[in-house]
């Protein structure tokens, strides 16, 4: 069974229709999706060239692609960064269940694929606010026993913490880590994300660790084509806005954790592989983990 493109819900490779599991070719419709504003996840799925996205998401992507020609690189280094996180997380820290807020559409190298591979134990409940992606996660997710897709708000920590799939899942008297990968530049500053993440650091276990990458302000010097700018404009017309921010207000979003080496640094320096180049831009987004002492 095949929809025609661009008419409803995104649901990958997979959906599903009045209990009937079938594949799909392109997005199929579902009343109450809203396809004609752009939405940052899909368009972050079309950047890093996956197929659940529609006419204006791809349409606000070109927009950024235009501004910025390495955005998508960048989103590609955004994936090789959060791949290294959870490796040190499962493979040094010891941690086995991963809590990732704002998780967008799932594509390669997913969190829980990369934790398995280092902690045969991982556990990882995907949080996200979209019904495109709650409902391509569901599809992709059906069959997993390690991994569940929740919607939800990650500005609401006490009804994601309190949520029935992620208590099934997770035990948060032990280490969680939770993960905000390109999330929290999407939160506004009158929503207090400092104040959002303090509510979940306070309910973790020591021992627990958050994972951040943001959009960064930098110097005008540094920044001489007005990219931040750029992407701005562009996604004030998205489903959610940019909110790029200094040096020091990504640092005081883990206040309270202790920073794991080297700190708040541009994403590409958090532990590169050796031998391997950044795909995009070195200043690009900032990115650090810190932990629960």
């Amino acid at each position: 069974m095949t929809e025609r493109a661009d008419s409803g819900l995104a649901l990958g490779r997979y959906a599903c229709w009045r209990g009937i599991w079938f594949e799909v070719v392109r997005p199929v419709a579902v009343p109450g999706v809203d396809v004609s504003t752009p939405n940052v996840a899909r368009m972050h799925d079309y950047l890093l060239g996956g197929k659940d996205n529609f006419a204006a998401d791809r349409a606000a992507a070109a927009r950024l692609l235009a501004a910025i020609p390495d955005v998508a690189a960048i989103a590609r280094d955004g994936r090789a960064f959060l791949g290294r996180a959870v490796r040190y997380l499962a493979a040094d820290a010891g941690v086995v269940q991963f809590l990732d807020l704002g998780a967008g559409l799932p594509t390669q190298a997913s969190v829980h694929e990369v934790a398995l591979r280092y902690a045969p134990a991982a556990r990882v409940a995907y949080v996200d606010n979209d019904p495109v992606v709650w409902s391509h996660g569901q599809a992709l997710l059906a069959e997993a026993d390690r991994a569940v897709m929740v919607q939800a708000d990650l500005r609401d920590p006490d009804s994601i913490l309190g949520h029935h799939d992620v208590l099934e899942l997770l035990d948060l008297s032990q280490p969680v880590a939770v993960l905000c990968a390109s999330s929290l530049h999407f939160v506004a500053d009158r929503d207090e994300p400092g104040k959002i993440l303090a509510a979940y650091r306070d309910q973790l276990a020591p021992g627990s660790f958050l994972v951040i990458t943001h959009a960064s302000v930098v110097a005008p010097e540094e920044d001489p084509d007005g990219d931040v700018d750029s992407a701005t404009e562009v996604f004030s017309s998205a489903s959610a806005h940019l909110h790029a921010r200094t040096y020091e207000q990504i640092r005081q979003l883990l206040d309270g954790f202790e920073l794991v080496d080297p700190g708040v640094v541009w994403m590409p320096q958090w532990r590169p592989d050796a031998g391997i180049q950044p795909a995009g831009r070195l200043k690009s987004l900032r990115a650090g983990v810190g932990r629960k002492p």
